[in-house]
């Protein structure tokens, strides 16, 4: 299989290196704890604020406001890492980031209006460094530029793989982080946490001495692809299916919430939404190993009929221990989907377009999960939590139905 180099490697190749070898031991460490306040966010916000403001509609409605942050902004910080490189991109993001995630604690336990909480809680998404996508580009360049032609694809779908399962990780350690900081230390633990995270570690990450590797466009002399491209349709179904993705941990996470919160536990449900990422990660990091006959095309669709059914379940069940049961099943769904969606949005990256791609998928699973977040709050206070518990399933409709229609693209494009 042929990668294009979404930026210039300026590095002399090393045809025998490995991937380890071209970026570093230290660089898979750093970029992994690195992205974790990113999947703290939405649910930091969502804890944080029910916790302070005693209602899980407003927790809801300022979740997605960081979600339409991220989905406002992201996708042009991914663009100025494309241009500019993602050292200074990242360094002043990691400040402003860390920044507003402090201020939202204070914020939230103040008399400040909501619209002031609303305000900030889209500074959280608009300022969040964008780690996970720029990590992608930069071992795509890493993998095109100094790893052996023969070796490179399977290079390229372990790495895949990795990269959607670390992403599994920190969205599951996320949650549980956030339950086991606010239960254990009080709600606005988290939201400060995170802001400590982020100054260390994405500003680890940023001058990492990987990221000399990959230059920007404009010191490369390179152009990317128009823009235009990027709305092609076989991409925008990836588009379409990760934040399908997004929606589901987003209606996932808030029902249980409320499932919780009925039986005065609300502060627990990172813990128990947890459980989702044992069979996830797992499940994620095998994907290498599937032959080749069982495509990506083919993954997508059969996972998501796996995410379809087993969520089906959840309103079925009323214990916790059996909540906890349909999550581990539901992570075995979850886990090899995400990996599909990344795999295929790094083949169809428009040349130089890496970086803003990645971005822009990253940027929808924020979306969708705090989208996602609100609506449920919305129904879980209305409702209750048994009605909230069957969005899920709706959401990973979502995810089958765009599965459904890239194989279609793919049938195409053959």
């Amino acid at each position: 299989m042929a990668l294009h180099a979404p930026e210039r490697v300026v590095v002399p190749p090393a045809s025998e290196s490995g991937l380890i070898a071209a970026v570093g031991r230290t660089y898979f460490p750093i970029a992994l704890v690195a992205r974790l306040p990113y999947a703290m966010m939405v649910v930091g916000t969502l804890t944080l604020v029910v916790a302070a403001r005693d209602s899980v509609a407003l927790g809801g409605l300022t979740s997605a406001m960081v979600g339409l942050g991220a989905a406002s902004i992201g996708p042009f910080i991914g663009a100025a890492a494309d241009r500019f490189g993602q050292r200074p991109v990242l360094l002043g993001t990691a400040l402003a980031s860390s920044t507003v995630m402090a201020s939202l604690a204070a914020v939230a336990y103040s008399a400040t209006p909501a619209v002031a909480l609303l305000a900030v809680a889209f500074l959280v998404g608009a300022f969040a460094p964008q780690v996970a996508p720029m990590s992608r580009s930069r071992l795509v360049g890493a993998i095109a530029g100094r790893v052996a032609p023969e070796r490179r694809s399977r290079t390229f779908n372990t790495t895949m793989a990795y990269e959607s399962a670390a992403d599994e990780m920190v969205f599951i350690v996320g949650p549980f982080l956030v339950g086991l900081l606010g239960a254990g230390l009080g709600s606005w633990v988290p939201a400060v946490a995170a802001a400590g995270l982020t100054l260390v570690f994405v500003s680890a990450f940023a001058l990492h001495p990987s990221s000399r590797a990959v230059q920007g466009h404009r010191s490369a002399g390179t152009t990317p692809a128009p823009a235009r491209e990027l709305l092609a349709a076989r991409l925008l179904v990836v588009v379409a299916g990760i934040f399908g993705v997004g929606l589901f941990f987003g209606t996932t996470l808030t029902s249980l919430t409320a499932f919780m919160a009925e039986r005065g536990e609300a502060d627990a449900a990172g813990l128990v939404y947890g459980v989702m990422g044992i069979g996830s990660a797992a499940l994620a990091l095998g994907v290498a190993l599937f032959p080749a006959g069982f495509t990506l095309a083919r993954r997508w669709v059969a996972f998501a009929t796996l995410l379809l059914l087993s969520s089906a379940v959840l309103p079925l069940v009323g214990s916790v221990a059996a909540v906890a049961g349909v999550l581990l099943v539901v992570g075995l769904g979850i886990g090899p989907t995400m990996v599909t969606q990344y795999s295929l949005g790094a083949k169809r990256s428009p040349g130089g377009r890496s970086a803003t791609v990645m971005t822009v998928l990253g940027s929808a699973v924020i979306l969708g999960q705090s989208s996602a977040a609100a609506l449920t709050g919305q129904v879980a206070d209305r409702w209750g939590a048994d009605v909230a518990l069957f969005l899920p399933a709706a959401a990973a409709a979502v995810v089958l139905l765009a599965g459904v229609a890239n194989a279609a693209i793919s049938r195409r494009e053959k």
